[in-house]
């Protein structure tokens, strides 16, 4: 039996959780006042005249305030100069003035009324009325559609330049919260592994996670969880029906949670019970492919560099080639932040410069379709003295914690 997997209860795991359970401090007012002032710089770089982000983890990234997309138009403008317009529904005004973190003016419409003629005569005010606007990118299309049917002459353009150009590039509290969320997940991982048993279902894990997560100091439990034994690891994100453990099944757990609204993510797989040659060699295989990804992420090099050569040492080794299977059928990783996947992403068609801040995933996953698959999943975040993991990688198949090391 592999070290550290088997071996403990579901009610012994939550008690050594609660015992190290971590809290950690919201982010300071100071933080969103310093993100409107890298927003300004930039949008003066670039020639934007202001940005539009709309309700959800840009409009929380930018002023603190968190409100969730709906069909009703809500989220700011926010100005090179650095003023801030917020448009929300009127029945909602008093609601989303406890919410709102930064100043600026509360601009209502009327159930009857069209918020994108409010958004107009808004950008009118301000002395826009031909601006170069930048649209977040998750503004729902039809909003930008009646936004661009009652527009005066403004120049609507993505604002990811703005945004992504921001977001990208975490603050040392941004990574403070990540590093705290991370290091729980590890924590819920090594008890998930703990309670495995023959006969276990998948769906008695996923709700044991949950607990886990919520027990370690994440209020909303997890985020996300797969998981999954035997032949379903095969699968990226897995296959309908729950599996039962049998002894000799590989396990793969990919799970999540939150600390202040920032995300953790990271996925183990291991054998319970003896581990096969064939196990063995995928494992190792895969293991290599994780370092190769690290050791070409470089301050100055293209982002999509990392998955070249992730794939180029895989292709190396017969998987492949390509996105072919057996082999890494997906991008190598992806940005991590306020949400699980954002830009930018260690995809070879990425042209973005890795800079410090810059926060992802590492999991070139090796799929073997109707055998097996192993995803060895860790975030990195970049220094100036190049990449630095938030999680040691998996210390190897038989002790994939490194417990044995201890």
């Amino acid at each position: 039996m592999s070290i550290g997997v088997g071996g403990s209860t579901m009610e012994a795991e939550i008690g050594r959780l609660s015992a190290i359970s971590v809290t950690t401090d919201p982010m300071p007012r100071s933080e969103f006042e310093s993100r409107i002032d890298k927003a300004c710089m930039l949008m003066n770089s670039l020639e934007f005249d202001a940005i539009y982000v709309s309700g959800g983890s840009n409009l929380y990234y930018f002023t603190g305030t968190r409100w969730y997309p709906s069909e009703r138009m809500t989220g700011a403008i926010v100005t090179a100069t650095g003023s801030v317009d917020y448009i929300v529904p009127a029945f909602e005004k008093e609601t989303f003035s406890q919410y709102k973190l930064l100043d600026g003016n509360v601009n209502c419409w009327q159930e009857h009324e069209s918020p994108f003629e409010l958004f107009i005569s808004i950008l009118k005010s301000l002395g826009l009325s031909r601006g170069k606007v930048g649209i977040d990118e998750a503004t729902p299309f039809h909003h930008f559609g009646e936004i661009s049917q009652v527009a005066t002459g403004q120049q609507f353009v993505d604002a990811r330049p703005i945004t992504a150009g921001c977001r990208s590039r975490k603050s040392n509290a941004e990574i403070h919260l990540m590093q705290t969320a991370m290091d729980m997940t590890l924590e819920v991982h090594k008890s998930a592994a703990r309670i495995l048993k023959p006969g276990i279902l998948t769906t008695e894990v996923d709700s044991f996670i949950d607990q886990a997560h919520r027990a370690i100091g994440s209020p909303g439990g997890s985020t996300f969880c797969a998981v999954q034994f035997g032949e379903a690891t095969a699968y990226p994100h897995g296959v309908p029906d729950p599996q039962v453990l049998a002894d000799g099944d590989i396990v793969l757990i990919d799970t999540g949670c939150l600390v202040h609204s920032y995300h953790s993510d990271i996925t183990r797989t291991y054998v319970f019970g003896e581990a096969g040659n064939r196990h063995r060699d995928v494992w190792y295989d895969e293991k290599a492919a994780q370092a190769t990804a690290f050791a070409a992420a470089r301050i100055g090099v293209r982002c999509g560099d990392v998955d070249i050569a992730a794939r180029t040492y895989l292709e190396s080794l017969g998987y492949g080639p390509d996105y072919a299977v057996p082999g890494l059928p997906h991008r190598t990783g992806h940005g991590i932040g306020l949400d699980i996947h954002e830009w930018p992403y260690l995809v070879r068609s990425e042209d973005t410069i890795l800079d410090v801040g810059m926060c992802f995933s590492n999991e070139p996953m090796l799929c073997l379709y109707g055998e097996f698959g192993v995803r060895l999943e860790d975030h990195f975040y970049m220094t100036d003295q190049g990449p630095k993991w938030f999680t040691d990688p998996s210390h190897s198949i038989d002790d994939p914690f490194g417990l044995g090391s201890d």
